[in-house]
Order: structure tokens, then sequence, then C-alpha cells
């Protein structure tokens, strides 16, 4: 019976990779092979076509598929929620580790931004957040030339036109005056003092003269008095005092006073530099402001105001409030500030563990604090604020990617205004809004259009690009117009309402804040002008050039330095659209420009829109009227907050991803 052997089976000859091949070495026939993996370089690792040909396993595609699976729900779960990042002031939060690839602002460039004053002196930084600096990009891009100058800020109060003179106590009646103006101005939106005892002090201070010689007494009271003067001021010209603004000479003797500081410094000294601060921007010294706030803090942080105070150690529950509101007025300033300039932040979330402002059940509260909703709605959206400049605005590396943290943002937004208690809103048919309430909400669209004025002018890059005689098309993601839409939206509410404050008469002439609302929405709808022959903005919209033109320039005519600032930006604008049109010309803004302010009773509200003659329809893009409140309702906006973490990758267009800015110069400033 014959013997069956085994067949046998040869070992297969590995194939070379091409790298081996081509050096006529031995390939160990690994993938990749043991050569190439020691040298890095696996990656050219090339095996012959008859291996190519081979058929990849299945199970090695299933595989591969539970592994992405594996990494997007990683990924997800990393994910910092809009809630942890809203929720819960004070209480330390630990953020992992590990982080994707990433993603920055796309118009941010890698290097910082400076422009120089005077070529003797060292330049100044310019934050991307400051809305001169986004209208010299503006202006950049439509020259199509990077290196198309910043404007220097020249139109502020120098230190010598703040030579101490003799400033007297005013006559009691005066002071009584002064206090109460600034009281009717700041206490509603801000807590800067105790009411009624500030009151009460001012009293026993004319009653003993000897108290006046107190420097800390002297600096809040004359503080104030600078305050009710500026707000007072039925000043038509600039002319007056030398051309200063009202109120400075009392600003100059406080600044004299806190030269030096106490080394144990108490909460009236914390007020004085709040006063002080606010003031700083009526003589366009943001960086004087800038720097009285974060003193203010440290001052704050010395006296432990960032944390509850037991109650056995101030027992009176007023002085406990007091401490907690002065804390949130500095916490305030210092997020508004930032956002005005584009500084870092002076304190992190995690680093505040004190309540938030509550109500105080006692008879005498009620004459020394203000609405403590209002007050609550102001620190939230301060701390919205603060994120948009983190997420937006910052260098640092994210593990979000950008339009995943532009999701978060508006979702917190949206979030704000739906808890906003009624009688804080917009009324609707009841007649013009306070004055309070109006000032908050042009906050909130000015914090919309700064989480979203990023994406508004890439929208125009891809437009420009677009319309070149090239190959060169680009399809607008929906993304992208959706939060281009939410800028402009925001814009018109915002440019609707500062003309109403203008028309009657209650737009605070030598203020800063509104005037630059009225800069930043004029920005925003240029570009929604520019945009208006595709699917993003209104051609109509480059009216309001005109009409923010006019009123800077009247403020400007009244001694406003920061609107002289602003009027000169929107006027290099208007010149770069148009270089043919002389609008230094004053016959020019007299006829063509005036006959946009025009008498108009009616009112912006949540129900309905300015319809102010020769001005823009704001109902024109979408067929409705639209306010910020209503372009989070629809339906491409709600699809964009509904969308999970791993969904948003979905809808990240790749040309957001700019890199063309990365050579464009940084600004530094003078």
């Amino acid at each position: 019976m014959p013997v069956h052997k085994p067949p046998k089976f040869h070992k297969k000859k590995p194939v070379a990779c091409q790298r081996c091949h081509a050096h006529k070495v031995k390939c160990s026939g690994d993938h990749p092979c043991s050569r190439c993996h020691h040298v890095g370089r696996g990656e050219e690792c090339q095996y012959s076509l008859r291996d190519r040909k081979l058929k990849i396993n299945e199970s090695y595609l299933d595989q591969i598929l539970a592994e992405n699976h594996q990494l997007r729900a990683q990924l997800h779960s990393r994910q910092v929620s809009i809630t942890s990042d809203t929720s819960g002031f004070g209480q330390n939060q630990r953020r992992g580790s590990n982080s994707t690839s990433p993603v920055r602002n796309p118009l941010l460039g890698d290097r910082a931004w400076f422009y120089p004053y005077d070529p003797s002196a060292p330049p100044i930084y310019m934050g991307e957040a400051a809305c001169t600096a986004f209208a010299t990009r503006l202006r950049q891009f439509l020259t199509g030339n990077p290196e198309t100058a910043h404007v220097a800020r020249t139109q502020y109060t120098p230190e010598s036109a703040l030579v101490e003179a003799e400033t007297q106590w005013p006559r009691l009646p005066q002071a009584r005056l002064l206090v109460r103006v600034a009281f009717n101005q700041l206490s509603r939106v801000y807590h800067l003092v105790l009411r009624k005892a500030t009151l009460d002090q001012l009293e026993d201070l004319y009653k003993f003269p000897g108290k006046r010689e107190d420097p800390a007494w002297t600096a809040k009271f004359f503080a104030l008095f600078a305050l009710g003067e500026v707000y007072s001021s039925r000043t038509d010209s600039a002319a007056t005092a030398g051309g200063r603004v009202p109120g400075t000479g009392y600003y100059v003797r406080v600044m004299g006073l806190i030269s030096i500081l106490p080394e144990r410094p108490g909460v009236v000294h914390m007020e004085s530099l709040l006063l002080l601060s606010l003031f700083s921007y009526f003589l366009n010294r943001r960086h004087s402001g800038y720097t009285l706030i974060g003193t203010a803090m440290r001052i704050g942080l010395i006296l432990g105001l960032n944390h509850n105070i037991p109650e056995r150690q101030c027992p009176d529950p007023i002085e406990r409030e007091h401490r907690v509101r002065i804390w949130w007025a500095v916490y305030i300033f210092d997020r508004m500030w930032g956002s005005k300039t584009g500084f870092s932040l002076q304190i992190r979330d995690e680093d505040i563990h004190v309540d938030l402002p509550k109500e105080v059940s006692s008879p005498a509260a009620a004459e020394q604090f203000s609405d403590t909703a209002y007050l609550v709605a102001s620190v939230q959206l301060a701390r919205i604020v603060g994120l948009i400049i983190e997420k937006i605005y910052s260098r640092k590396e994210h593990r979000e990617s950008f339009l995943q943290r532009e999701q978060q943002l508006l979702l917190a937004l949206q979030g704000w205004m739906q808890e906003l208690p009624a009688h804080i809103r917009l009324p609707g048919d009841d007649g013009p809004p306070a004055k309070h309430i109006v000032s908050l909400h042009l906050q909130f669209n000015q914090c919309v259009i700064l989480a979203t004025r990023p994406i508004l002018l890439h929208a125009l890059y891809q437009h420009h690009d677009t319309h070149k005689p090239t190959n060169k098309t680009f399809q607008t993601a929906q993304a992208v117009i959706t939060l281009s839409e939410a800028c402009i939206h925001a814009a018109r509410h915002s440019h609707a309402l500062v003309v109403d404050e203008w028309i009657n008469g209650s737009l605070p002439m030598y203020g800063y804040f509104y005037a630059q609302y009225l800069f930043s929405s004029t920005l925003t709808l240029v570009i929604s002008s520019l945009l208006g022959s595709g699917a993003i903005g209104s051609a109509v919209d480059i009216e309001a050039l005109e009409t923010g033109i006019e009123i800077l320039h009247r403020m400007t005519d009244h001694g406003n330095l920061a609107a002289a600032e602003f009027y000169e930006n929107l006027i290099r604008v208007k010149q770069t659209l148009n270089p043919s049109t002389n609008l230094a010309d004053e016959d020019y803004r007299e006829n063509h420009i005036h006959e946009h302010i025009t008498n108009s009773s009616v009112y912006n509200t949540p129900d309905a829109i300015v319809d102010l003659p020769h001005l823009p329809n704001t109902s024109t893009a979408s067929g409705i009227g639209f306010t910020t409140e209503m372009a989070f309702l629809e339906p491409t906006m709600q699809d964009f907050l509904g969308r999970s973490g791993s969904d948003m990758d979905l809808v990240q267009p790749e040309e957001l991803l700019l890199g063309e800015l990365d050579s464009w110069p940084t600004l530094w400033t003078a």
C-alpha cells in the first residue's frame, strides 16, 4: 500500500518594497518593511503591482470602521458642553489635557498686531477684537493692500491737558445735583456705590468740612462730580473750557489723589477706581480705563471680594451685598473693556467664588440697590463676552473646531435671551424703551456681532474670490450664511436703536458706548451691502454708512472724542469704497447725509422695525422685520445650534481655514 506523503508547502517569497528594491537590499516583506519602519519612512513603503491587487480582508474594514466610530465617540465625550461653559460662577472646572487639532479664528494671523504712533516710542499692541482693528482689516481687504495703515488714535485727551488745577469742592446744591445726575445715568446700569449712603455721606462732608481732608472721600465724590458734570452738560460746542470734556478738572484732581495707593485699601477705593475707569472712556483714554480697572481688580482680590465673606465678619446684610455687587461691577468692566480693546481678561472665572447678586430682605435695601435681575443679566452677559474673547480672539489652542466654538457661544447668547425677565426685555407697543433697557440690548447685539463678524468677513473674502475672472468658484456653506445673517441682523437692530436714541434726544452726547455701537453696526452693514448680490446681506444697507457718519460727525462737533475717532475710521472706509468722493467736503455731508436724519417716532421693538425715511428697510433681506432675537428662531440657525459636536465637523467648510492672512502685517499701534 503506497504511503502518501503530505504535500510540501512552499513559503511564499516576500515581495520587496520599491525602496528596498531600488537600493538593492534585502526586504523583510512586512507592511511596511522593517527597514522603512526603522528610518521613519513607512509612508514610502510601496508594494509591487501584484501586491497592490491583493484583496483587503473584510474584517480589516470592519476594524477600521469600529475604530472610527470609537474615535468619534471619544471626541464627542471630550467636547466641552456649553452648559459647563456658562453655568456656575466661581466653580473650578478641570479641563482634560488631550486635544484635537487646534483651530483658531481664521482671521487671526500667527503674529500679534502692532502699530506705531511715534517712531521714538515703542509700538502698542492692537487687539483683533477692537472695532477699529476690524475697520482696518476691512480696508486692507477693500484696497487689496495688507500694508494699509491702521488709523492712529489721536482723538483723546493727552497727558499735557491733564494738568492739575485748583479744583474746589462745589457748593452743596451743585454737589447734590451732580451726584443725582450721575445716579440717574448710571445706577440702573451698574452698581458703583450705595445710593442712599452716598447721599448721606455727602451731607456729612458739608456739615463737617474737616472730613473733606480725607483723600479717600475726596476721590470718591470728585469722581462722581466728574460724571455728573459730563452727563449734565448742555454745551453745543467743544470750544468751552479750552475744548476739554466737562468734568475733566475733577478727574485730574482725583488722579492726583490716587497716585499712591493705600497699603490697607477699603471698598471706598474700589468705588473711586470704578468711577475713574468709566470716566476715562469719556476722554477716549481706553488704556487708562483698562489700567484703572486692573488696579481695582487687584484691590478687590486683596479685600477678598471674589469670595463670600462670613456673616460674623460682616453682619450688615447691605454691606455684604455691596461687596458682592462691587466685585461684579469690576468683573463687568473687565470683560467690557477687554471687548473694546482686545486685551486679555484679567481674571479667570475659575478664580471667582462669590455668589451672584441677590435681593436683600431689608426695608432700607430698596434705597441702596437697583434692580437685581438686571444686574444678574449684565453679569451673565459679561461672562459670555469673556468667552467670546477667549474662544474667538485668543491665540490659544482649542480642542474644538472654530464652528463648534461659534455654536457654543450662540447657544449661550440664545439661552441668555430666553431667560431674560420680561421687565427688562424691549417693550412691544407700550412706547419707547427705558435707556438702561436699550443699553442692555445694545450690549447683547454687540456680543452677537463680536462673535460672528470674523465669519462675515470671511464670507466677503469668499464672495470676492467667486467674482474674480478665474475658474475658482465657491459655494458658500450654509453655516457661513447662517452666522453671517445673524451678524447682520444684530447690526441692523443696533443701528436702528442708536438712531432712535439720537432722534429722541436721549443719546449721551459725550458718551463712548453708543458711539462705539453705532460704529460697529455700521461696519457690519457696509459688508452686508457688499455681499448684497449673493445669498447674504442687502445692497440697501450701504445707506447706514451715511447715517452713521452724520451722527458721529455731530457728536464730534460737540466734543465727543471717541466719536471723532470712529468718524475718522468711517471716513476712511467710505473713501476706500468710493475713492472719487471727497468726504472731507462739508457740502457733501450736508447735502447727501443730513437728509437721512429726519423726524420719526417709530421704535425698534421685537415686533416692529424702524423705518426711517431714506434709511435702509431692515426687512428687505428676509421679508419680515428682524431683530436679533428673531434671528435665533430661523430654521437654519436652529439646525446649526442643534448639531452635535461630531456632526459639526461635517459642516466645517474647508475654505474657512484661511491661510492668506498669516502673511499680513500685525497691528502694533501708536
